[in-house]
């Protein structure tokens, strides 16, 4: 699934003027990548945080004014410490036949039966490592947890990807857990 924003071209600005750029609802941000220039750009934050919510996996088309689009990946976000305030974001360019190195959020459906006898879930790892093309990077990656009983746990070898999808997390880590409190 692929989002759409509308980014505008920033120039390298002083601490002060980012703060006031970020109080008129804009998110400073950078887009990188292999072989191209770093852009430093905004977004509209609302819009932003809006697709944060939604679960924050897929590609971004960066659309700019008089300019071609571009298509991103989510790489790093920068929050204020104190107020979690979202201060600015890292975007990977998307480069058509070129292999990326990403993190693919994992989603955990159901209720696990062992927190049926007391038990909690911990969560470990919420995204897992991954290579592909563009065409095969998953948007999210899903587990049914509902049959996990007390004492289980949910390991990133457990993941099922389609041909293409190299993992590069460690089989052996932790995804999910249900342990006595």
């Amino acid at each position: 699934m692929t989002t759409y924003i509308q980014a505008e071209n920033r120039i390298k600005l002083k601490p002060s003027r980012l703060r006031k750029l970020r109080e008129s609802g804009r998110l400073p941000a950078i887009v990188f990548g292999r072989n191209t220039a770093n852009e430093m750009i905004h977004i509209p934050s609302i819009q932003f945080q809006k697709w944060l919510k939604q679960g924050a996996s897929g590609f971004i088309e960066l659309q700019f004014e008089g300019k071609p689009s571009l298509t991103v990946l989510l790489e790093d976000l920068q929050r204020d410490p104190v107020t979690k305030d979202l201060i600015h974001v890292d975007f990977q360019q998307v480069q058509t036949g070129e292999v990326l190195r990403t993190k693919i959020p994992v989603k955990f459906n159901g209720t696990p039966a062992g927190t049926r006898q007391g038990g909690v879930v911990q969560i470990q790892l919420a995204a897992i490592e991954v290579e592909a093309l563009p065409g095969h990077l998953p948007a999210v990656v899903e587990f049914d947890i509902s049959g996990m009983e007390l004492g289980e746990t949910l390991h990133v070898k457990d993941a099922a990807f389609a041909p293409g999808v190299t993992v590069i997390s460690e089989g052996n880590e932790s995804l999910l857990s249900v342990v006595k409190p």
